[in-house]
């Protein structure tokens, strides 16, 4: 601090012990020097002058300001009032240079300084400051407004020790405002920026390329669109923001770029070089916490509006309740106050007395102003919808502490109870709630995930399941027909292996074995009929199922039918009585009305009698009157009309009743058949309704037996198949069977055959009559066995008919499958008659007896 206050010092010599090449210098650069003229009991000229060199060598020069000496004597010692003197003829003879550059008169007129390498820095006016010169250009100071710059100049000469001895004092300096001239020196010291090492890097960083390049072309037309600095397109304002704000997003790759920064960007070079300004924003972004609210999550903007909330709440609880009742957020208008610093609220006079205090004490300005803006119009927001909410915080607020913004400051400052523990303990609250929400978050969006996962993987299954499925009755299909397929195999095999075992062991009897043929071809007969013999029982049994189940169909047809004729002659019965009575009340109707047509005619008769009688009575009361005056006999006769007409009147009335009674009876007989018809109607109804529930139910049960027959059908037609192959398997083994034996005999044959010739080759001596008696014994045996073999296979056929009764007995019962009827049905003919046995015992009793006989046969003969 030392070294940049005797820096200045150094300047200031200079410039007062060289006048001349002072203003050359100011001629030739006309950039490098700002003259400001200032309303006052002084005059004050500043002179600044920056090179920011491409070598990165910087020489910061501070104008230091001077003031009468009659003014401030006892403050200032005499070799500072010599040097103030010095600057007062220096600035005499800038002004009358006629290249220099023309005093800044208005309140928010900028000017521009250029450094040596294109930099520029553009100055704004305080609002506590005017400009006013006289004829011979000397400015006039007010006494406080020249204590003030005094101040300030000694407090930038010796910031460190006046820091630290007057901190508070320099708190509500600050607050009041730091003069325009001194704001960019005094920015930097405040937030230690004037020593930052990113002043070196910065040329470095404007070499290199950044990714937010196009972005940031794009947003830079849009700040501070009415401010000359930056109005122009390409030109020097927007150039230099340009480069701070791309180097920053080299700088903090994190954050990168975000539109809202340019416009605190913009502020900064307003009071400042390029390079100084990218030193004081990356000290605001790093230590002032202002990237947590530039990064992507935006979180500490989520923390400022929450700790704003609660400050409306703690404040103005029923503003609170109306925002709340309108939905109107205060995201809707504060987060421009965090993100800008109000720098796109206010104008820049108030914009950078805010920046003054920011960088001072932090972002307890923000919430101080923004709060207090609410709190002073509370009545006007609380009578208002959101539109004109918005209308009043955006627009109307900032154009009223636009022209006092010391009333802002005063209510910031009184109104606001800012307590920095309870924003701490806010700020806690808030990250414990936003760690208990993005956990919550990435709890549901794993549950999401884990949920899609789930559900593709249950529609896989399901696909594999349906795929399975097909796969699995396929297979079921094809191993059916496979096994079908094995066993018919299978048995044609055995079938054919027996054959050729057969046709082996029969190729050395062949003559005897074409004998037989024809007892084969029986056999094969026999089957073949026994077969054919079951599909016809099996093909009349289901006739007759059909033929019982469509007679029960027209019995319960007949049925219903029935019922409907006995409700119709029910019906009709009731009709016939209601005809009678009809019939009856007709009658009655037309002997009333006979009767009363009597009458009438009774009544016009006596109704023209009485006027014969008034008439003759008229003509005989005239004469009368005429005879005689006897008033006696006239009301005689006047009573008399009286109540010949009172009787009259009785016979009308009573007329007249007596048709009232007719119509009586009439409305009442229709009631009656009104009455009748509605319960006949509620009787057809309940009738039909009945009919229906009873349609409904015999249609579920019909429904129900057809199930049960179609599932009955399937369960027989199962059960048939099954048995036909049984039968048929067991047809060819009897087949076989049969075969062995016709084999068997014919072996036998051959051997008595052989034994036959045998006893022919026998000496005469062997030839005796008990051998031969014996002979003739076996033979009528055998002729004897192969008649009962012959008999048996004649009864065959009642055998199977007997099968067959069985089977249609068991299959009406649908109890037992078919290979136990055949069982049965074995069992049945056994018991019918113990001789009565199956071919293949035949055979096997047969060859028993024939072998028995034939060995004692062959041994009588041998013996």
């Amino acid at each position: 601090m030392s070294t940049l206050a005797d820096n200045f010092r150094q300047k200031m010599k200079d410039l007062v012990r060289s006048p001349a090449a002072s203003n050359a210098a100011t001629s030739s650069n006309r950039g490098d020097s700002t003259s400001y003229s200032l309303r006052g009991g002084g005059e004050i000229s500043v002179i600044s002058k920056q090179a920011v060199l491409h070598n990165k060598e910087t020489v910061f020069g501070a104008s230091q300001s001077s003031v009468d000496g009659n003014q401030s004597n006892k403050d200032l010692n005499n070799d500072d009032l010599e040097l103030l003197a010095k600057i007062e003829r220096q600035n005499r003879l800038l002004e009358a240079d006629t290249k220099s550059m023309k005093s800044v008169s208005s309140e928010k007129s900028i000017t521009s300084r250029r450094s040596s390498n294109g930099s520029a820095s553009p100055t704004s006016t305080n609002n506590t400051s005017s400009s006013g010169c006289d004829n011979t250009g000397n400015v006039v100071f007010h006494n406080e407004n020249s204590r003030a710059w005094i101040l300030w100049g000694q407090i930038v000469n010796d910031w460190d020790e006046y820091k630290r001895k007057n901190s508070k004092q320099l708190r509500e300096m600050i607050r009041c405002g730091i003069p325009h001239h001194f704001r960019g020196l005094v920015w930097q010291l405040l937030c230690n920026a004037h020593n930052s090492p990113y002043k070196i890097k910065y040329g470095d960083l404007l070499k290199q390329t950044s990714p937010s390049e196009k972005l940031i072309r794009r947003d830079i037309a849009r700040t501070y669109p009415e401010q000359d600095f930056f109005k122009d397109r390409n030109g020097i304002g927007q150039e230099v923001l340009f480069n701070v704000i791309k180097a920053y997003s080299l700088v903090d790759r994190e954050v990168g770029y975000c539109q809202g920064s340019a416009f605190i960007v913009g502020l900064l070079l307003m009071q400042m070089p390029e390079e100084e300004a990218f030193a004081v924003f990356t000290t605001l972004m790093q230590e002032y916490r202002l990237r947590e609210l530039f990064k992507p999550s935006m979180a500490e903007l989520g923390l400022c509006m929450y700790q704003l909330e609660n400050l409306i709440q703690e404040h103005a609880p029923e503003l609170m309740i109306h925002f709340h009742a309108q939905a109107f957020h205060t995201s809707m208008f504060a987060s421009s106050w965090f993100l800008t610093l109000f720098a796109t609220t206010f104008d820049l006079g108030v914009a950078s007395r805010i920046m003054d205090v920011f960088i001072s004490e932090g972002m307890e300005i923000i919430f101080r102003l923004g709060l207090a803006m609410l709190l002073g119009s509370q009545q006007q927001l609380i009578q208002m919808d959101m539109e004109g909410m918005l209308k009043l915080i955006q627009k109307e607020l900032p154009e009223f502490y636009n022209k006092d913004p010391d009333l802002l400051f005063q209510k910031g400052y009184l109104l606001v109870r800012y307590n920095a523990k309870k924003m701490k303990k806010l700020e806690k609250e808030y990250m414990t709630m936003r760690s208990k929400e993005q956990e919550e978050q990435v709890e549901m969006r794993k549950l999401h995930t884990e949920n899609r996962l789930l559900r593709q993987r249950i529609e896989a299954l399901e696909i594999e399941n349906g795929t399975l499925a097909d796969k699995l009755i396929q297979d079921r299909v094809n191993r059916a027909l496979e096994a079908e397929e094995k066993i018919i195999m299978g048995k044609e095999l055995s079938i054919a292996k027996r054959q050729a075992k057969l046709s082996q062991t029969g190729s050395l009897n062949s003559a005897a074995f074409e004998d037989d043929v024809p007892g084969n071809d029986s056999a094969n007969q026999f089957s073949e009929t026994f077969v054919l013999h079951l599909q016809q029982d099996l093909v009349q049994a289901k006739l007759r199922e059909a033929e019982a189940s469509s007679t029960m169909s027209e019995l319960q047809e007949k049925v219903c039918d029935l019922e409907e004729r006995n409700r119709e002659l029910t019906d009709q019965s009731k009709v016939v009585s209601l005809q009678d009575e009809l019939i009856a009340t007709k009658l009655r109707e037309a002997e009333a009305k006979s009767v009363r047509k009597d009458l009438t005619h009774k009544l016009h008769l006596l109704e023209e009698s009485w006027q014969k009688h008034i008439n003759r009575t008229n003509a005989t009361r005239r004469s009368v009157l005429n005879a005689s005056s006897k008033t006696s006999k006239v009301a005689l006769q006047e009573l008399q009309e009286e109540l010949i007409s009172a009787k009259f009147r009785e016979t009308k009335l009573i007329s007249q009743f007596a048709e009232a009674s007719q119509r009586v009876t009439e409305l009442e007989t229709t009631n009656q058949i009104c009455t009748s018809q509605l319960r006949r109607a509620e009787d057809d109804r309940s009738i039909l309704k009945e009919k229906c529930r009873v349609a409904i139910d015999n249609e579920k049960v019909l429904q129900q037996q057809l199930n049960e027959v179609n599932t009955h059908l399937a369960h027989s037609e199962s059960k048939n198949q099954e048995a036909l192959m049984s039968l048929r398997i067991r047809e060819a083994d009897n087949t076989m069977k049969i075969a062995e034996l016709q084999q068997e005999i014919s072996k036998l044959k051959l051997q008595n055959a052989e034994s036959t010739s045998l006893s022919t080759d026998l000496p005469q001596t062997f030839q005796s009559p008990a051998s031969t008696h014996i002979i003739r014994q076996l033979q009528g045996k055998i002729l004897k066995q192969q008649r009962q073999i012959d008999v048996l296979r004649k009864q065959a056929p009642n055998a199977a008919e007997s099968f067959n009764t069985v089977d249609q007995t068991n299959d009406s019962d649908i109890s037992d499958d078919d290979s136990e009827l055949l069982f049965d049905a074995t069992v049945t003919t056994q018991g019918l008659d113990d001789d009565f046995r199956s071919p293949s015992e035949i055979q096997d009793t047969f060859d028993k007896n024939m072998g028995e006989e034939l060995s004692n046969m062959t041994s009588v003969v041998i013996s």
